[in-house]
């Protein structure tokens, strides 16, 4: 408690305006979803065949997953906030649509045919007669809508979405429980207090409601285009990276070497993408300008190539040519470090099964279980060609998120994990990494990877990022990894410390 006290007041600023941006994010999604799902269940409340299918539609669209979404959305609008708006009003469409639908459906038939009676116009009847007394349903629907959204708006970080899923991500990936705690606290804070409020408001009449909601909406709608109209118009430099502490590392070095150089330049900072090939996509949409990629993730991934060598400088020659052929991107020099994908047990497994290299653990494959990122599970130069390269035949294999397989071999649920080379956790858990003694994994090393766009407009920053050639052992890496996974410290400051020690910066 102690810890997350004193992580509030260090990051106050950064986590009202997380807050603040994750309570914009879920009350604009549920208003155009209201807005869409009110109105379609009015016009179809006496056309119930219609009315059924739509019913069935919005459900079925309530089964995709939301990262599916995301990922569909990014080739079309990008990523930030409108995708994440987009997801987020598909998932709050089926409660308001199906409550205001079953609400104007199931009022009592001998009231309608009295109404009918006495002459009563089609609006007098909706207004003065169904829509209030279908307004309990409605405002159902809408509580169980906004807190769907306010839950599932913590993906938008994956996409630069912002919101409190970014302190839920970092917490995940960096073991530091108090961001964890803070994210997920004020995500469960909000859902209650907005459920509490929609149920005070269902008590307004109608037309105030109506009127309330156009208002908010065209507001909101008008902050979104502002905002959008400003990022078009800025001509700031984005730099984004994925998930974990080596990435975000690396966006502050960027952004440390970019502006020490030129201080009139703009940087934004996007960390904690969760997946290669969105982040990929928006370096291709100019709506990521730079990034720090892998020559193995390169040539493995997002563009699978038959490796000419193993040797790391002709493995990142051929990234090069590729990444320029195929999307008219510049990769720079790379750093020192390898990030190579391995396989570690604990020290006692090591030592019952004389375990040194990957072909020693073949041997006794069959008597242990292993614990293995998703990514890692999936990918060709994952386990899938390791079973193949070395004849692997585990007893049991679970996919688990990154951080957690440390945590299933620092409990003894499993004896074999994957590993990057430079993660903090081998140092922390004094793990031994197993050699790849077929050379199996290609090289891993990571360099910025810049889009056509930011060549044509700021070629000056090529000079300030080549400071990073050469530079940056492993154990360099594995210690700064260390120090924000382990230690808890800032990323930017691990990384401008960095910079100091080394004189890159002033």
């Amino acid at each position: 408690m102690v810890n997350m006290l004193k992580l509030l007041q260090e990051q106050q600023q950064t986590i009202i305006s997380a807050l603040g941006h994750h309570i914009f994010l879920s009350i604009i999604s549920v208003s155009i979803a209201a807005l869409i799902a009110i109105p379609l269940a009015i016009l179809l409340m006496n056309h119930r065949r219609i009315g059924e299918i739509m019913l069935q539609v919005t459900g079925i669209v309530q089964t995709i997953p939301s990262l599916a979404i995301l990922g569909l959305l990014i080739p079309f609008v990008g990523i930030g906030t409108v995708p994440a708006v987009i997801a987020l009003v598909l998932y709050a469409l089926m409660p308001i649509f199906q409550n205001t639908y079953a609400g104007l459906t199931q009022i009592d038939s001998e009231l309608l045919e009295a109404s009918e009676a006495f002459g009563l116009s089609w609006s007098y009847k909706l207004f003065k007669i169904r829509l209030p007394l279908a307004l309990p349903l409605i405002f159902s629907g809408l509580r169980i809508a906004m807190v769907m959204v306010i839950g599932t708006a913590t993906l938008a970080a994956l996409i630069g979405g912002g919101g409190l899923g970014t302190f839920i991500m970092q917490g995940i990936q960096n073991n530091d429980n108090q961001q964890l705690l803070i994210g997920a606290t004020l995500s469960a804070l909000l859902a209650i207090i907005f459920s509490i409020c929609l149920q005070a408001l269902s008590h307004l009449s109608v037309k105030k409601l109506t009127v309330g909601l156009v208002t908010f909406l065209t507001l909101g709608i008008g902050l979104m285009g502002y905002q959008f109209y400003q990022t078009q118009q800025n001509n700031k430099i984005v730099i984004a990276g994925k998930l974990g502490s080596e990435p975000e590392i690396l966006m502050n070095m960027y952004q440390e070497l970019i502006q020490a150089d030129h201080p009139e330049i703009e940087v934004e900072l996007k960390p904690n993408f969760g997946n290669t090939s969105f982040l990929y996509r928006a370096l291709q949409n100019d709506q990521v300008d730079v990034y720090p990629e892998f020559t193995g993730t390169v040539l493995q991934n997002l563009y699978p190539q038959k490796l000419k060598s193993h040797e790391p400088a002709e493995v990142y020659t051929q990234a090069k040519q590729v990444l320029q052929a195929k999307d008219g991107f510049t990769y720079l020099e790379p750093m020192a470090y390898e990030n190579r994908y391995a396989l570690a047990v604990d020290q006692e497994t090591a030592k019952t099964y004389h375990l040194k290299t990957i072909s020693d653990l073949a041997k006794v494959s069959s008597e242990l279980s292993a614990a293995f990122d998703n990514d890692f599970y999936t990918q060709a130069d994952g386990f899938g060609g390791l079973k193949q390269a070395y004849g692997l035949d585990l007893k049991d294999i679970k996919r688990v998120e990154p951080s957690l397989r440390y945590e299933a071999l620092k409990n003894n649920q499993v004896q074999v994990t994957d590993v990057y080379t430079t993660d903090p956790q081998i140092k922390a858990q004094h793990l031994v990494v197993l050699t790849d003694d077929k050379q199996f994994f290609p090289p891993y090393q990571g360099a910025p990877l810049l889009n056509a766009r930011v060549m044509q407009t700021h070629p000056e920053i090529v000079a300030s990022l080549n400071k990073l050639a050469g530079k940056i052992s492993a154990e360099d890496m594995v210690d700064m990894n260390y120090q924000v996974t382990i230690e808890h410290k800032k990323a930017h400051t691990v990384a401008k410390n960095y910079l100091k020690e080394k004189k890159l910066l002033p």
